[in-house]
């Protein structure tokens, strides 16, 4: 079998690539990664093919799907504020992108596992103070509205029975190391990496806005985990809210100074950034994830320990 992960050279098609490699549930002959520049292998193993493809070009996605394709983790997009400040882009990738995988899935290998990582940006304006599987959508950002799409989209080619479809809303990814990126939700990791590598961090949100959050090494295993799970499982929608933790930016500041001190804490700045604020406060900070841990489906203990976690396994100078 083949699996192919599309954004294969980043953070999170790495890390998920990785995690195939080192696991035994899921047998697989080849890991195909691919991304608009070439991928590299995580780790030395013959199993992985590293492929240079613009997903926007649907000849080159045809390409990248074969007869032997069993799973395929649609990874690649336009994140939040990009798409916002880019539309068409955010178009071609997050949409017709999904579309062509999905048209390749349906007539190249018709019934394959297809993991779509989606996003609570799909929900917005006014929502219940608890977010259930089901709860309408109504995003209020470009990103959000196409995440919303794909969504129906691989919902519909699985209820027609062309691809074993499953949607994964992913909370926020907290503390992801390396660099900012365009993400809105991007200073949810920077307030906390940037100051415990000794850099001062911009906070552009207020203290008191709540964060549904995730940690990478929670996600990633999750990611797997959709992979496993039974189609009927998932019962008519194959939408899941993934399981995360309630923090507002406050506590996640708290925690950081019950884990790293006072002067860790002081290297953070309070510069409120009207555009991202207004992104990352229409997203939702509470779900029910009954449905979500029933199928398997885990969480992170709390915010204390995926600072450590992130401290012991990729804060720059621990590895």
């Amino acid at each position: 079998m083949n699996i192919i992960i599309t954004g294969g050279a980043g953070f999170l098609g790495q890390r998920v690539a990785k995690a195939l490699l080192q696991q035994n549930d899921i047998a697989f002959e080849r890991l195909t990664l691919a991304d608009v520049i070439e991928p590299s292998s995580p780790i030395a193993d013959e199993r992985v093919h590293c492929v240079r493809a613009d997903l926007g070009d649907e000849a080159a996605v045809r390409e990248l799907v074969s007869a032997d394709t069993g799973v395929i983790y649609h990874l690649a997009a336009i994140v939040s504020s990009h798409a916002e400040a880019d539309f068409d882009l955010g178009i071609k990738v997050n949409i017709d992108a999904t579309r062509y995988l999905l048209e390749a899935a349906r007539h190249q290998a018709p019934g394959c596992r297809f993991v779509f990582s989606s996003s609570l940006a799909v929900f917005g304006g006014e929502l219940p103070e608890v977010i259930e599987d089901n709860t309408a959508v109504c995003p209020q950002s470009s990103y959000g509205m196409e995440k919303s799409v794909g969504e129906l989209m691989v919902n519909d080619y699985a209820r027609k029975g062309f691809v074993d479809g499953r949607v994964l809303r992913l909370p926020t990814i907290s503390v992801r190391p390396g660099k900012p990126n365009k993400a809105a939700s991007s200073f949810a990791s920077g307030i906390i990496r940037e100051p415990l590598q000794g850099e001062e961090s911009v906070c552009p949100v207020d203290l008191s806005l709540p964060m549904w959050l995730s940690s990478p090494a929670t996600v990633v295993e999750n990611f797997l985990m959709a992979a496993r799970v039974p189609a009927e499982a998932f019962g008519p929608s194959r939408t899941v809210n993934l399981p995360g933790i309630t923090v507002t930016v406050q506590e996640m500041i708290d925690a950081l100074r019950r884990v790293a001190g006072d002067e860790v804490c002081d290297r953070i700045r309070y510069e409120k950034d009207e555009g991202v604020s207004r992104i990352v406060a229409s997203w939702p900070g509470r779900f029910n994830i009954a449905r979500a841990l029933g199928l398997g489906f885990v969480q992170d203990a709390d915010f204390d320990s995926v600072i450590r976690r992130f401290m012991a396994d990729d804060m720059e100078g621990t590895k």
